[in-house]
């Protein structure tokens, strides 16, 4: 009698088994379909065709040589390329050391900077700031300056600490001496300046 059940069983797990691994499958199946496989994907579509049209590079850092000789070092953010501007390079949070082949320093920070390689030229805006080693400290919300060769400009208002005394101008150029001479700074365009002399020592 027993083995007459154990090979009922054995033909019934036969017929059974089988039949219930096709209703598993056929489950899955009928779950994948219905189941969306782009729900799973972490970024909506306007997220993803924004990364891919908007490169990012977060903490970049950047240094070379001009034809002068001078070091040029760059630091910021975070650095994107906007796929509607083409050659455009935006930067955020930018810090700029330049040293000069004679021996002057200069540094730059802004709040945002957007450099066009082509066209040899960075605009850097918001709250700008240029240190010389010379003793001169000029903020101004704006400058343009060449890439490749130290030559910053400010057509609009700067105000300056410098050896002489505080200033406020229209306009501001930086440049590079002549024959390795120290970098040469001119204000223009109404400049007011507050003199202050050096106190005598007894």
């Amino acid at each position: 009698m027993q083995g007459d059940r154990y090979s009922q069983m054995v033909a019934w797990l036969k017929v059974a088994l089988p039949i219930m691994a096709l209703a598993i499958l056929s489950t899955l199946f009928l779950l994948s379909r219905a189941t969306d496989p782009t729900s799973s994907i972490p970024f909506a579509d306007a997220d993803v065709q924004n990364r891919l049209a908007n490169q990012k590079i977060t903490g970049p850092y950047f240094s070379g040589t001009t034809a002068d000789g001078d070091l040029i070092a760059f630091v910021a953010e975070e650095v994107t390329n906007p796929q509607e501007l083409v050659g455009e390079t935006r930067a955020k949070d930018v810090f700029v050391r330049i040293d000069m082949a004679g021996g002057t320093a200069v540094t730059v920070k802004s709040d945002t900077a957007s450099v066009l390689l082509a066209d040899d030229q960075a605009d850097l805006t918001g709250n700008v700031i240029l240190v010389s080693s010379q003793g001169y400290e000029v903020r101004s919300q704006f400058l343009t300056a060449r890439v490749t060769a130290l030559d910053v400009r400010s057509p609009e208002t700067v105000s300056a600490i410098t050896p002489a005394g505080d200033l406020v101008a229209g306009a501001m150029h930086l440049s590079a001496g002549r024959n390795d001479a120290n970098a040469q700074m001119v204000f223009t365009n109404g400049v007011k300046l507050l003199y202050q002399p050096k106190e005598v020592e007894d």
